[in-house]
């Protein structure tokens, strides 16, 4: 009995476990990294996604490209979460962070085979990544939050490789006066920058409205067009005769009563339109609906009206106009009303939209993105999205650094120097950090089809001699002032990119044994497939959602 096996799993569970669950996590984290890679930079290339359903997204936009891959692997997700946080902090650099934090993984499988811990090449990445954000903090550029010039230039770094490049100077411009005209005692809200997409037109047709557009038409043809010194009312309840809260019943026995019932109706509908026009309003946002015979009472009164608004949108629209959002319409009064120089519809590319502009001191604004396309518009809106964060990110926090793969050439060379003082195994993981840091200058070049080795060895010694703002010029392959050509990132999307990256790459080293069972997170056939990235030259198992140039 002494050799009797016990079994402690089911029979329906996979254990691997040791340096096979290590490899197969690493392959699997390096899976994804390689699969956004050829995007960084202003010369990397676009990938078409094709949906199961055949909708197609064209983009070489990091976070969006994860979302859209079919992507099962437990290791392969901790990857593309990395994305996910870096989007949500900074709004860029997604595709750095996770290029980086393939990078580490793949350094450490080489620690691995050297027979180093992967609790010690933990501990040396940890110190690696510390004095990596002491490095880039060491190295920042001041700028104030009322400099439109260099916040500007933070936003065209950010849309620059992206579709909207060619038209970055004016896109960048309304980004910046988005964002500055959003700001609250300090803090920036991006819900509160309201993004249309208008296929038709160039992309330089492209406009931001000092207050909102609401993507909705007026209820009644009779209804003015242009209302210029709007008074708004924006009320949360329909206007309609409201029902009563119990099941009714009403014996009508002539025509009389009938004709009386429906004039009392009628009564009820014009004493709601009274309310609003004794309030002074000329203006009306409903976010429910509005009565047929109310409409027409508007239209008498001279007074605009949009029904069923979208809930966020009059939310925004008393941001922007001063007003109050009104459940009551017996309530209603002058004082509940907004402001706003003209409320007009227009059609744009054949569509009717309300425009709510000249507004005194808007809280929140709107952007109505154009393009040729559907996927040219989807495309602009997702590098101004990059844009936004950026910019917002900058003003908050008021330090940048030179682009173009200067902070991480700085930051090489500090942890090399670093490593010297650091004792036992750790150091090689020091010194593993810096060349894995190094891998996004090296991708830059590669991308952008210039030697990588030529301009590494260049970039030391530009670093090496003290110049710390020297970069890879994409464009020319040059080695530029990377302050001076206006390339330049925030603090904040090169340290989280490190955080998240380091945070990932630990995790994932740290795994040595991968147990999947039936009864962990539903039947058999929902549990991801943990082999796709076990054996030799392995890739994912599961990415069924790519296609294309991937």
């Amino acid at each position: 009995m002494g050799n009797q096996p016990v079994l402690v799993l089911s029979e329906d569970s996979e254990r691997t476990s040791g340096r096979d669950a290590q490899t197969m996590n690493i392959n699997a984290g390096k899976a994804v990294s390689e699969a956004v890679r050829t995007t960084l930079g202003p010369r990397g290339m676009d990938k078409m996604l094709v949906g199961s359903v055949g909708d197609v997204v064209i983009t070489n936009d990091g976070v969006t490209i994860l979302d859209q891959m079919d992507v099962e692997h437990p290791a392969a997700q901790m990857i593309v979460e990395v994305a996910d946080s870096q989007e949500e902090e900074t709004g860029d650099g997604t595709t750095t962070a996770v290029v980086v934090a393939g990078e580490l993984l793949k350094r450490a499988e080489d620690l691995l085979e050297q027979d180093v811990h992967p609790t010690v090449i933990a501990s040396g990445y940890r110190q690696a990544a510390d004095k990596a954000r002491e490095t880039l903090e060491d190295n920042t550029i001041d700028v104030d939050a009322s400099d439109e010039e260099q916040l500007n230039r933070i936003a065209q770094t950010a849309m620059t490789g992206k579709g909207a490049e060619d038209a970055k100077e004016t896109l960048s411009d309304l980004v910046v006066r988005a964002v500055q005209a959003v700001v609250e005692d300090g803090e920036i809200d991006l819900d509160n920058v309201k993004i249309e997409t208008v296929v038709g037109g160039a992309v330089e047709d492209s406009e931001l409205v000092e207050g909102m557009i609401i993507d909705k038409d007026r209820v009644h043809a009779n209804m003015p067009k242009r209302v210029d010194d709007a008074r708004i009312a924006l009320i949360d309840t329909p206007i309609e005769v409201k029902e009563t809260e119990t099941d009714t019943e009403i014996n009508v026995s002539s025509p009389d009563e009938l004709q009386s019932f429906l004039d009392q109706e009628e009564d009820m509908l014009r004493e709601m339109v009274e309310d609003i026009k004794d309030a002074g309003a000329n203006v009306v946002f409903c976010q429910k609906g509005i009565d047929d015979m109310a409409q027409h009472f508007l239209a008498q009164e001279g007074i605009l009206a949009v029904r069923r608004a979208k809930k966020s949108d009059v939310k925004k629209l008393a941001r922007a106009t001063g007003g109050k959002v009104v459940s009551n319409i017996d309530d209603i009064t002058e004082d509940d009303l907004g402001n706003a120089g003209t409320v007009e519809e227009r059609v744009v590319s054949g569509d009717e939209m309300i425009f709510v502009e000249d507004c005194e001191n808007p809280k929140s604004v709107s952007m109505i993105l154009r393009g040729g396309t559907e996927h040219v518009v989807d495309e602009i809106e997702r590098a101004i999205d990059d844009a936004l964060g950026v910019v917002r990110v900058t003003v908050q926090d008021g330090e940048i650094l030179p682009g173009g793969g200067a902070p991480e050439i700085q930051t090489a060379l500090a942890l090399r120097d670093f490593a010297d003082s650091v004792e036992g195994r750790e150091q090689l993981a020091v010194e593993s950090f810096a060349d894995a840091i190094e891998i996004i200058p090296r991708t830059l070049a590669e991308n952008a089809g210039i030697d990588s080795i030529d301009s590494l060895v260049s970039l030391r010694s530009r670093h090496d001699g003290g110049d710390q703002t020297a970069g890879l010029d994409a464009n020319t392959g040059e080695i530029e002032n990377m302050e001076e050509l206006g390339v330049v990132e925030p603090l904040r999307v090169k340290t989280q990119a490190v955080s998240s990256a380091t945070e990932a790459a630990v995790m994932i080293l740290r795994i040595d044994d991968v147990i999947a069972g039936g009864d962990m997170g539903g039947d058999d056939e929902d549990m991801p497939d943990m082999g796709g990235a076990g054996g030799p030259g392995g890739g994912m198992g599961g990415m069924g959602g790519m296609g294309g140039a991937m």
